[in-house]
């Protein structure tokens, strides 16, 4: 092949790659445009004090404040971090330190496979299994409140802290561990000081990651939760942004207030 051929060909290449980059940059930035476009008069129209922190979301009355929603969204991350990173971490420093590697196998497939379940799935199984359970263990009037959310949130994440965080252990380089054991530090010292310390950058993109999941989920947690617009306590119904957004936007009349602040709701949670 010629070398003007050549050159020809990774030239084509070249731009190929090019304009897949653009293509990705322009769906980012119309996705802003658009809840930038499509948020800001709602919230120019209520007021920015009166959005982020009115308590009372209300269709009848033209009240349309988000506290609660942010609060809950808030806690209920906060609680499925606190929850799963101990969880995730713990078995990724297993898989990737510890267990047999037949064992490794068997259970790191578990782990992807709980990552391939649809949403609705987790939302279906929690509403018939941990919500009546909470509601007895409790003795509650309704187990679908944020202790619900926060325990299905939990079980959801699970599986991205686990993975990569396990990707990010088993990269650091043996001589460290080498290095550790050498000067007399046990197994669970050199795993803890030692591995994850090097490990973090990936661990702390694992949290990230399952923040982004537990933040951005709604199907499965609409079905546990309650979906009542509360100011959020643990065992109360209460909704999220995103279930804000899934149970009300298939009834406001296109034009209406409600229906501009529910995409107010979204540029929120895009930022």
């Amino acid at each position: 092949m010629k070398k003007s051929t050549k050159d020809a060909i990774e030239y084509a290449y070249h731009l190929v790659f090019l304009l897949c980059g653009v293509v990705s940059v322009a769906c980012v930035l119309a996705i802003c445009i658009y809840l930038i476009i499509s948020g800001i008069p709602a919230i120019r129209e209520i007021g920015l004090k009166d959005f982020l922190f009115g308590k009372v979301w209300s269709a009848g009355t033209n009240q349309f404040g988000i506290l609660p929603f942010i609060l809950t969204s808030t806690y209920g991350t906060a609680g499925a971090l606190i929850l799963g990173v101990p969880i995730g971490l713990f078995t990724a420093i297993y898989l990737a330190k510890l267990a047999p590697p037949k064992l490794a196998a068997v259970v790191h497939t578990c782990v992807e496979l709980l990552a391939g379940i649809p949403s609705v799935v987790y939302g279906l199984v929690g509403m018939t299994f941990l919500v009546p359970l909470v509601q007895r263990t409790f003795k509650l009037s309704s187990g679908a409140n944020l202790f619900s959310a926060v325990i299905v949130l939990t079980v959801m994440i699970l599986p991205y802290v686990i993975s990569v965080s396990e990707t990010a252990m088993r990269a650091v380089p043996k001589e460290y561990e080498e290095a550790s054991l050498a000067l007399g530090a046990t197994e669970t010292e050199t795993y803890f000081k030692v591995s994850l310390r090097a490990a973090r950058s990936g661990v702390i993109a694992a949290i990230i990651q399952g923040t982004g999941r537990a933040v951005g989920e709604a199907m499965a947690i609409i079905m546990v939760s309650g979906n009542v617009p509360n100011i959020p306590s643990l065992f109360t119904s209460v909704r999220f942004l995103t279930t804000a957004i899934v149970s009300e936007m298939s009834y406001a009349a296109y034009g209406s207030l409600q229906r501009d602040a529910l995409f107010s709701i979204g540029l929120i949670l895009f930022l």
